[in-house]
């Protein structure tokens, strides 16, 4: 394994475990603050935070947009990935259970191929891939074990997250769209304000007052947590993923959420986490495991067992594997 793939490697885990640790965080800080008010102040957090950490390790020339490809994937980043999406989960998890929102919201990897589709020529989702993501999807599902009668109620909360997952999905991939010249960690940080700005906003429009606050020790602590944690620091690793592996793989680490979401529970919540869990665990592997795979390269392992020469075949490709690229 190289150092690029290292390097994305870490990003996934770290977005993964960050994220996971949100649905808890969320839980926690809904009974102390009102939930669009909640998501503004966490980007507010999040995005002194992010602004201040890319002033003093960006160079000067780097750090302002120049080209409308950069303000486009600023854009994307803040009012769609960012903003949109996170106050859509917000409020649909009023509405439903947390099992429920895990498994509208693990429709985002899926989505993700079909917007990249249109809009990316350099990502598709090959037959492996297809393969790959139904058994993630069906491990979450596994993970998560919603109860069929809540699942099949709620229908305002499904449609609110489907709406949010549908957001996510779509930003990832504009943002691959617009390219641009800022690093992940630039674009992040000048998408951050336009996040907060749009939950405050949509917070002001649902008539949510700061009055109705408690600020409470937890409520600092949840604070902290989404704002800092699942917000600055795991935003430059799944942006940062989300440049270098596209926006199909880098959304796969929503598949990992439920997972770390269930493992934190068990940990800090003394929840049970169920035998088909642990079966879930393992279906969302060997579905990854699938996906990876196309990066073994078979010809050229066979033609090294009967003792010929690699030399004359195309190992060297960035293709991206478990996709067909045009």
């Amino acid at each position: 394994m190289n150092a690029a793939n290292r390097r994305s490697l870490a990003a996934f885990a770290v977005a993964g475990i960050l994220f996971g640790g949100t649905f808890v965080a969320a839980k926690a800080g809904l009974a102390y603050f009102p939930p669009l008010l909640f998501v503004a102040l966490r980007f507010d957090v999040a995005a002194v935070a992010l602004l201040g950490y890319a002033a003093l390790t960006t160079d000067r020339v780097d750090l302002f947009p120049r080209t409308w490809r950069d303000a486009a994937g600023i854009l994307a980043t803040g009012v769609v990935a960012i903003g949109i999406t996170n106050a859509l989960l917000f409020v649909g998890q009023e509405h439903t259970t947390s099992a429920v929102a895990a498994i509208v919201f693990s429709l985002n990897p899926i989505l993700t191929p079909l917007f990249a589709s249109l809009l990316l020529a350099d990502e598709r989702l090959s037959l492996r891939g297809v393969a790959g993501m139904a058994l993630g999807f069906v491990g979450v599902a596994m993970v998560v074990n919603p109860d069929p009668a809540t699942l099949m109620a709620g229908g305002v909360g499904k449609a609110i997250l489907f709406t949010g997952a549908v957001s996510g999905a779509l930003g990832s991939v504009l943002i691959r769209w617009a390219g641009g010249g800022l690093s992940s960690t630039v674009r992040t940080a000048w998408g951050l304000p336009f996040a907060a700005l749009c939950c405050h906003l949509f917070s002001v429009w649902a008539g949510e007052s700061p009055g109705a606050i408690t600020w409470a020790p937890e409520a600092v602590a949840a604070l902290t947590y989404v704002g800092l944690l699942a917000g600055a620091v795991a935003y430059i690793a799944y942006f940062g993923l989300l440049d270098a592996a596209g926006a199909i793989r880098a959304n796969l680490v929503f598949y990992v959420v439920p997972v770390v979401a269930a493992v934190g529970g068990w940990a800090l919540l003394a929840e049970t986490i169920t035998a088909l869990a642990v079966v879930g665990f393992g279906t969302i592997f060997v579905g990854f495991a699938v996906i990876g795979s196309e990066s073994i390269d078979l010809p050229s392992i066979r033609h090294r067992i009967v003792g010929g020469s690699s030399e004359s075949l195309d190992v060297g490709t960035d293709e991206p594997r478990g996709f067909e690229a045009d």
